[in-house]
């Protein structure tokens, strides 16, 4: 399978913004979060108590379908549920650099 990426904004030239610990950062309506390397976006945010409904963990169902309102994602593989651009499935994406989720605690 081919890589696939979601951008909603356009690449900057330099490199990617992230923590002073080289993190992807992860901004919500109430928090920042830091990832950790080769975690998915579901999972830093399980980590950082939030909740997201889901039921794969693969992207086959759709079920985490979250706003991504800024920022770009990377699905290490491609998924079967479709994205529409402004979105992204958290259970199987990785920030790329920082991006900003519609979505908060509780």
């Amino acid at each position: 399978m081919s890589d696939a990426t979601n951008t909603l904004t356009p690449a900057p030239c330099s490199a990617p913004a992230q923590s002073e610990a080289g993190s992807p950062r992860v901004h919500t309506r109430d928090d920042v979060l830091h990832a950790h390397p080769d975690e998915s976006l579901l999972e830093t945010l399980e980590r950082h108590g939030h909740r997201v409904e889901f039921q794969c963990r693969s992207g086959y169902c759709g079920a985490c379908r979250t706003p991504l309102l800024a920022g770009t994602v990377h699905y290490p593989s491609v998924p079967l549920a479709f994205v529409s651009p402004g979105e992204c499935l958290p259970c199987c994406c990785q920030p790329v650099g920082a991006i900003r989720l519609d979505i908060q605690k509780g």
